[in-house]
């Protein structure tokens, strides 16, 4: 049912069978990419991965909200770093394409950052499709800091340094926070023109706690943490079609946050995304989900 020929996109250079993938975050340690593809996603994207392994933040660290259908989590990069990553890589075995989002070691001084970065791009290089440069997750302390004009500039030069030394470049995409402003977004695409990236993935988690229906007690209780799922929604939707605007459509788009239903992922698709990833849906949905949003737009395209 993925493989009609209507549903392929091919986006940055790559060749999607269908516009769905799997966010950040759930295949943390590339282990079970293989399979994720008979679920039907067509992309995976594995991490955040750092260069050395790390435990994450203190249990417990992530928390349903049932009622909201959203999840806030403050992970904190917890993965078995690089070289585990690397070497399940090597052992892949369908053609599913695999994103590499790279990051950070808590422990690694801002100062020092890039170079983290630099050591997971290159060391990731030969094994995955594409790569998202992830400065806007909320657990980590001092992360967002990253995103400042010129810490963000510097970073994304180094990569994209590093990459044009490469015989075959690979795309480089930014992943950027729900919780920019207008203004900062417009920053953000500046310095995704000047660095020559090949796309943008809108949004993280954000820290906003807007649009629960839990007391604030309750929210409180859980304390600290990145929310997604539903209520992340519609502010997902407008980033989406603020940058679609902005590029005149010229910047691809992955959309994540608040995919929870075939009608979210059309909505993004709509607002200008070029692909979408779920997350949060596929945690309370499952691999339906998947099914029905490839069925959704097969029946869209017929009626066209």
């Amino acid at each position: 049912m993925s493989g009609n020929e209507h549903l392929k996109r091919n986006v940055f250079g790559l060749e999607f069978k269908n516009p769905v993938g799997l966010a950040a975050g759930f295949d943390k340690n590339a282990e079970v990419f293989d399979v994720l593809g008979s679920f039907g996603f067509a992309f995976v994207e594995i991490g955040t991965v750092t260069p050395l392994g790390q435990a994450g933040n203190p249990k417990p660290r992530l928390f349903r909200l049932k009622k909201d259908k959203a999840i806030i989590n403050r992970m904190g990069f917890n993965n078995q770093g690089l070289a585990a990553a690397v070497s399940k890589l090597k052992r892949r075995k369908s053609k599913i394409i695999i994103g590499g989002n790279i990051g950070k070691n808590t422990a690694t001084p801002n100062d020092k950052a890039n170079e983290d970065y630099f050591r997971c791009f290159n060391d990731l290089f030969p094994y995955v499709d594409y790569f998202t440069v992830n400065v806007s997750c909320p657990n980590i302390s001092d992360l967002h800091e990253l995103q400042d004009k010129d810490a963000l500039l510097e970073l994304l030069e180094g990569i994209q340094k590093l990459n044009r030394k490469k015989t075959n470049p690979k795309p480089v995409l930014l992943k950027i926070s729900p919780d920019l402003d207008f203004a900062q977004i417009d920053d953000t695409l500046k310095i995704i023109q000047q660095t020559k990236l090949d796309g943008i993935v809108a949004v993280n988690t954000t820290t906003s706690r807007d649009n629960l229906s839990y007391s604030e007690k309750e929210i409180k209780k859980i304390g600290n943490g990145g929310l997604s799922g539903l209520p992340l929604k519609n502010r997902s939707t407008e980033v989406i079609k603020y940058i679609s605007e902005k590029t005149q459509g010229k910047l691809p788009i992955i959309a994540v946050g608040g995919i929870m239903t075939a009608e979210d992922a059309l909505e993004k698709l709509e607002a200008g995304a070029s692909l979408v990833q779920v997350y949060t849906g596929f945690i309370y949905e499952g691999p339906a989900l998947i099914k029905k949003i490839i069925h959704k737009l097969n029946t869209k395209q017929t009626k066209h």
